[in-house]
């Protein structure tokens, strides 16, 4: 009976996620008949209002009162505001990829998107050896490695597929279409990253999301649990470590900035240390977010600990 019981709840949950997915690629059908900038603003709207209605909206207000302690409700409402418009366009942004990335290195005047750091981009292409890029959940994240193949510089990108395998399906072929090597987070993740970086490849990672029981750091100023992989693979292959990220503009455009490599912290024997990499990810990661708050997911459960009393 538990058996059975079992099997039609995955049967359930699977007719839950096709419907779903039917509705939400319905609309985002829809949305790509109408220009971009018509689309985007109009999800936009709709995520303003509907936002502060959803329980994660609680999350991010109460995350944010922690981080900004200085500053009004008015202020803090208006940064969760914000948060919601940027999920909205970066959800329909997905549907525009191939429209809205417009960079072209030759032309003499700045399109939709800019691009600040070319000459590291062209630096890193021509070095024969492997390279770690890092970025966070800022902006519309999925453009760094569309900016990369740009320059003729292949990026494998670890990304973490929705939960639900129809939207994954869609997205991930949406993002092969304008991106280099693409690797989901799963089992196994961990050692093909480290096959590319053994044969002399770059690979992409984002860093700010939680890890459980990952390496005790702090993120403006609370504990939290960090990803150590990036600082593992840095340590074994000594590769060099280049942030990336990407933040909104007005007029709906946009700035990738890709920063010099970092300066990492070694231990007594010269090799990476992976807790004090660890944090020195986060307090990048902290500046961009600080520098534009609106831009970051705030509803993310980021400082919950898998294990509090550790």
């Amino acid at each position: 009976m538990k058996r059975l019981l079992a099997t039609f709840g995955r049967r359930l949950k699977t007719v839950e996620h096709w419907l779903t997915a039917q509705v939400s690629l319905a609309l985002l059908a829809l949305l790509r008949r109408l220009p971009p900038d018509r689309a985007l603003n109009f999800a936009e709207r709709v995520a303003r209002r509907i936002g502060p209605l959803v329980g994660r909206h609680r999350v991010a207000l109460d995350n944010l009162r922690r981080a900004y302690p200085e500053k009004s409700e008015e202020e803090i409402e208006a940064i969760a505001s914000d948060m919601w418009a940027n999920m909205a366009r970066l959800s329909v942004e997905y549907v525009f990829l191939d429209r809205l990335f417009d960079f072209d290195p030759e032309a003499p005047e700045p399109g939709r998107v800019e691009v600040c750091g070319i000459e590291i981009f062209k630096r890193v292409r021509a070095e024969d050896k492997p390279h770690i890029f890092f970025t966070a959940h800022i902006g519309n994240f999925e453009f760094l490695p569309i900016a990369a193949a740009t320059f003729g510089l292949d990026v494998t990108a670890l990304f973490r597929p929705p939960n639900n395998p129809y939207i994954a399906d869609y997205i991930h072929r949406t993002r092969s279409a304008t991106m280099g090597g693409l690797l989901p987070s799963r089992a196994g993740a961990a050692l093909q990253l480290a096959r590319v970086l053994e044969e002399g490849g770059n690979i992409g990672a984002l860093v700010d999301q939680k890890f459980r029981r990952g390496v005790r750091t702090r993120f403006f100023d609370r504990l939290c649990e960090t990803s150590p992989l990036v600082p593992k693979l840095a340590r074994q292959y000594d590769c060099d470590v280049y942030p990336a990220h990407c933040i909104r503009l007005p007029g709906g455009r946009f700035r990738l900035e890709v920063g010099e490599k970092l300066d990492l912290p070694r231990d007594g024997t010269g090799a990476v240390d992976v807790e004090k990499m660890a944090q020195q990810l986060n307090d990048v990661v902290e500046e961009w977010v600080r520098a534009n708050p609106g831009q970051w997911m705030w509803f993310h459960r980021r400082w919950e600990l898998s294990n509090p009393r550790r």
